[in-house]
C-alpha cells in the first residue's frame, strides 16, 4: 500500500524512526510511525491535524516521543543526554516562527550561529552566505520588525540553513512567499538536497512536485503513503480527470488518503 522509492531504508539512512507514537492529552498525534530518510529532499504531506508538526517537532529535539526510537546522525535522541551534538548539525524552521524584533536580518541570524556553536571566525561569512541563498543580502542590514511576512519567513529560512545543517527542518516554509520567491526557494532545496537530509512539511503539493525526492504522507497520524512525486502522479493519472485535484499528484494524493481511510489494496 505504501510504494517505496527504494532510498527508505538503506545503509545511508540519516533519519530512522521506529514504533514512533505521540501523545497529547487524550489526542494521539503520531500512531507507530516507521521511517527511514537518507539525503535528499523529502516531502511531508497530510491534512490538518495529520501528524506533520508533531513528528517535525521530535525530529528536531524539541519535542519528546511518547513511545518509540528516533535516531538522528547515530544518535538515539530520545535519549536527552545525546541531543546536544545533533542539534548542532540540525536546521530547524518552526511553523510558527519567533524572531527579535529589534535585531537586523543578519544580528539575528549571527546570533542563532552562535547557539549552534558555530566558531566565531566563521560565523560572519556563514551569516553572509546565509542570508545571500534566501536573497536578502540587500536587506542584511535592516531590522527584522521592518520586515514584510515574506521576508521575515525567507530570514526563518536563513537562520536554518546558517550552519550548513547534515539535516533541515521546514515546517511550512512558504507560508508568505510569493509565487516568484516559491521558485526560487525550491532551487534551494534542490540545492540543499544533494548533500543533506532535508524534510519540508507542506500542504502545496506542486512544492512537493517541483522540489522532493520523496514524498511521505500522513493522515491520522500514520504513514498513508510512501513514494516519489513521480508515482504520486502516475496514481493521479490513473485515477483520471474525474478524481479529486486539478493536476495529477493532487489528484493522487487524494487518491492515496481515500486508499488509507477505506483500506483499500495496494497503490499500484
Amino acid at each position: 500500500m505504501t510504494p517505496s522509492s527504494g532510498t527508505s531504508g538503506d545503509l545511508l539512512s540519516t533519519i530512522r524512526v521506529t514504533g514512533l507514537h505521540v501523545r497529547h492529552r487524550r489526542t494521539v498525534a503520531l500512531d507507530t510511525v516507521d521511517l527511514a530518510l537518507g539525503r535528499g529532499v523529502h516531502g511531508l504531506l497530510g491534512p490538518n491535524g495529520a501528524g506533520k508538526t508533531s513528528l517535525i517537532r521530535v525530529l528536531s529535539t524539541v519535542a519528546r516521543p511518547s513511545a518509540g526510537r528516533v535516531e538522528i546522525l547515530g544518535e538515539d535522541v530520545g535519549d536527552p543526554r545525546r541531543c546536544g551534538p545533533v542539534r548542532a548539525r540540525l536546521g530547524y524552521l518552526p511553523q510558527e516562527f519567533g524572531y527579535y524584533p529589534g535585531f537586523t536580518v543578519s544580528e539575528f541570524v549571527a546570533y542563532v550561529a552562535w547557539l549552534k556553536e558555530l566558531p566565531a571566525a566563521d560565523t560572519p561569512a556563514a551569516v553572509a552566505r546565509a542570508v545571500a541563498r534566501v536573497g536578502l543580502a540587500d536587506r542584511a542590514d535592516a531590522k527584522v520588525r521592518t520586515l514584510s511576512g515574506g521576508m521575515i519567513r525567507r530570514v526563518g529560512i536563513a537562520q536554518a540553513i546558517v550552519n550548513d545543517p547534515d539535516v533541515l527542518l521546514l515546517d511550512e516554509p512558504t507560508a508568505g512567499l510569493d509565487p516568484e520567491q516559491r521558485v526560487e526557494f525550491r532551487a534551494l532545496l534542490r540545492e540543499l538536497g544533494a548533500t543533506a537530509t532535508v524534510i519540508v512539511s507542506t500542504h502545496l503539493v506542486e512544492d512537493v512536485a517541483a522540489a522532493c525526492t520523496e514524498v511521505t504522507l500522513l493522515d491520522a497520524g500514520r504513514v498513508a503513503y510512501r513514494g516519489t512525486p513521480a508515482s504520486l502522479s502516475a496514481l493521479g493519472e490513473r485515477t483520471g480527470p474525474d478524481g479529486m485535484g486539478d493536476n495529477p499528484i493532487e489528484r493522487g494524493y487524494s487518491a492515496a488518503l481515500r486508499a488509507h481511510r477505506t483500506g483499500a489494496e495496494a497503490l499500484r
